[in-house]
Order: structure tokens, then sequence, then C-alpha cells
């Protein structure tokens, strides 16, 4: 059995996860008001797109903090919730992702069809590199912790986690290259992306949570999952001219990687305790509150 290099008490993996959140707030509050010192040192769109890339990880920090008050998950309403997160991907799949895949594609000159081509290559793709990452992850339960803080940790948990973190890059792409290009609708975006975060942060908690991983554990991974948003708007950001030209083929890519945790893993997995109702509500549930979300604010 393998050792998961995590062995964090609980209570400490809070108070990281809570200083994550402050230092993140107190980070974009400063970029807020210290413009005029901030933007002679770095480019306007550089710095208009790491703002919106620590909106956005701070949109999913804070997204993760309720799963410290939520207390005795049962195994029906562990199934509904990880039916709704389930739910909330599809929808993200369909709507943050494969859409805007497919707009930016003809953005780009490809014709309707050519569009098409190139999203269902790139979704292809997608799974087939997820389903080669699970591959390669230990199909044994993973052990997190020492003595006894010991918990483990199932491999669909694992590919759940990577295939958020994968939708959170192109999303800090999108960012960075909205922020990039000065388009108008930079800000509008950013928000959008940051408000969409808030429930995605909360379902990783509550995952990792009913999988059997500390609140403070659980906290600290969904609040880490957002960081990948700065970095990749910075560096899309930077070079928006070649992430322009990629940016479908890298929604596209976390829309297969995507598609395949939910179909493949969350789905199952959430079915297989005799709550497949209560679950299959849940992500009908998750599935309209990310439709809803992605179409009124994106």
């Amino acid at each position: 059995m393998n050792t998961f290099p995590f062995s964090v008490s609980g209570q400490r993996a809070g108070r990281y996860a809570i200083g994550l959140c402050v230092v993140l707030s107190a980070l974009a509050w400063l970029l807020m008001q210290n413009r005029a010192a901030v933007l002679p040192m770095v480019e306007a769109p550089i710095w208009h797109a790491l703002r919106g890339g620590v909106l956005c990880a701070l949109g999913t920090a804070l997204g993760a903090v309720p799963v410290l008050f939520l207390r005795g998950l049962s195994q029906r309403l562990s199934d509904m919730l990880l039916g709704f997160g389930g739910g909330v991907m599809l929808a993200a799949t369909v709507f943050s992702l494969l859409m805007p895949a497919l707009n930016s594609a003809k953005d780009l000159g490809f014709s309707a069809w050519g569009a098409g081509f190139l999203a269902s290559f790139g979704l292809l793709l997608g799974a087939t590199i997820l389903f080669g990452l699970g591959r390669l992850l230990p199909q044994q339960p993973l052990v997190v912790g020492e003595g006894s803080d010991r918990q483990t940790l199932a491999p669909r948990i694992l590919l759940f986690v990577v295939a958020i973190v994968l939708h959170n890059i192109p999303e800090g792409m999108a960012v960075g290259v909205s922020a990039g290009a000065g388009l108008p609708g930079s800000d509008s975006l950013a928000l959008g992306i940051a408000l969409q975060d808030l429930p995605e942060g909360l379902i990783i908690s509550l995952v990792l949570v009913g999988a059997g991983m500390s609140r403070g554990k659980a906290l600290l991974i969904g609040a880490a999952s957002g960081l990948v948003e700065p970095v990749a708007a910075v560096v899309c950001a930077w070079l928006v001219g070649v992430s322009a030209t990629v940016l479908p083929w890298g929604l596209s890519l976390a829309a297969g990687a995507m598609l395949f945790a939910v179909t493949h893993e969350i789905i199952p997995e959430s079915h297989a305790k005799g709550h497949a109702t209560e679950a299959s509500l849940g992500l009908a549930a998750g599935f309209c509150l990310m439709m809803v979300m992605d179409t009124a604010l994106g």
C-alpha cells in the first residue's frame, strides 16, 4: 500500500487553509488598491490577468470554507453530494468548456464543421489522457497521514481532484487571454469565473470529507485547487498570441478529462451503495445550478 506524503493534522491544515484565504483576500485587495504602484512594474495586461486569476483562486478558497461547519455526512448524503458534484462538472463540461472551445475555434477562422471536429478530437484526447493518468495512479486506497491521523483515499477521489484542477487551468487561460487581448469584458469574465468557483471549492472539499479525509485537510486541498488559475492567467497573458491559438485545445482537453472522470468514476460510485435515486437527483440539481451560473454570468 502506498503512502501519500501529507501528514499535516486536520486542525493545522484548517488553519493553513484559512490563512490561504486571508492571504488571497489581502493580495486581491492590494492589487485593487495599488494599481498605480503596480502598473509601472508590470505590463497592464499581465497585471489584469494576475488580478483576475487571484480573484478566481479566492472564489475557490472561500467556497471550500463551509466544509468546516457541515457535520455528520451520512452515506445517503455523501452519495447525493457526489452526484451533485458530478452534475456540476457535467454542466461545466458543456457550458464552461465545450461551448467556449467551439466559439474560440470559430473566432480563429475554423468553420462550424472544423470547430466541431477540433473540439471532438480535443475531448477524446483529454479523456484518453485522464484514463492514462488513472492507470498510473495506485489502484489501491492511498494512506493519508500517520498514526491515529491515518486515513485512506480511493483512486476515484484522486481522479476527481485531478479533473477539477484540469478544469481550473483553462479557466485561468481564458482570464489570461481575455486580459492579454485587452477585451472590454475581461473583468466581468474573471468575476463570473470566480463566482462559478465558489461551489467547486465546496464540492471538492465535501467529496474529500465524504471519502474519509479530515475537514481541515479537505479545506486545504479544496482551497489550493484554484491556485493554478492565477498561474495560468499570467502565463497566457504573457503569451497571448500563442495561448489564443491553443485556447480551444485547452478547453476541449479539459472537457474530455472532466467528462471521463464524471462518467467513469463519479456516477458509478455514487450509485454503488443503494442511493442511486438520491445521487441522480443530486446530479440534476448540480447540473442546473452550474448551467444557470454559466449562462447567467458567462
